[in-house]
């Protein structure tokens, strides 16, 4: 099964390519237009059985998937593709509930460490050193999603593509106790302080733009449209 969804990923040219100062990976949501195995796959994660399960592990309260793959799907990152430090959109695209959780499950067989398109989390904030986390074939993560929750991708260095299934949760409930919002915020690593400035600065604009409108003043075209 798990080499069956690795084949199943659609082609780069089928895909949108995300390319800023802050990333560059292929990314989609439109399930309709993938796969049916790789379908079924993301939506499974979506199974009550398995919300209720990753919810009793996590002891997150009214924990909810999403059908809408609001920044969710699947991806792919050629070589030479990255994601910088960041913390995700706290809320859905209604601004309704909190972006709880995300689950990254990894579909590229015999991927190394080495291959770099690893997983790197900092707990202690974007001036100190990563935890790597492997990104091996078959291997399921489930990270919380909050207000620190700080990570990235590292370069991938192989000469081959990355692939990802992804899943995001969300709740009513605050993950933190206390009401906030904010704008997915990205920043320069370490060894990278004008690249942060960038960053900072981006991050604050955008969050300037949305206390201005709430609903932003461009709609995402990453999620799920649907068609009857």
């Amino acid at each position: 099964l798990a080499q069956g969804i690795h084949g199943s990923f659609p082609d780069p040219s089928a895909m949108m390519l995300r390319k800023s100062i802050r990333e560059l990976k292929y990314v989609t949501s439109q399930m309709d237009q993938c796969a049916p195995l790789l379908d079924a796959v993301v939506y499974a994660f979506q199974d009550p059985r398995v919300v209720d399960a990753v919810a009793r592990i996590t002891r997150l309260k009214e924990v909810e998937p999403d059908e809408k793959l609001y920044a969710g799907g699947v991806s792919l990152m050629a070589p030479g593709h990255y994601l910088h430090p960041h913390i995700d959109n706290s809320h859905d695209m209604e601004r309704h509930r909190y972006r709880i959780l995300n689950l990254l499950y990894y579909a590229s067989p015999g991927w190394n460490l080495e291959d770099g398109g690893n997983l790197e989390l900092w707990p202690n904030g974007t001036r100190a050193e990563p935890h790597t986390i492997h990104s091996r074939f078959n291997r399921l993560l489930v990270i919380a999603t909050n207000r620190n929750s700080w990570h990235s991708v590292s370069k991938v260095l192989a000469s081959r593509n990355r692939t990802c299934v992804s899943n995001y949760y969300f709740s009513m409930v605050s993950p933190e106790r206390d009401d906030y919002f904010h704008v997915t915020s990205f920043r320069g690593r370490p060894e990278e302080p004008v690249r942060d400035l960038l960053l900072r600065a981006d991050a604050l604009l955008r969050s300037l733009v949305r206390r201005i409108a709430p609903a932003g003043v461009t709609r995402t075209k990453h999620y799920y449209r649907k068609t009857d």
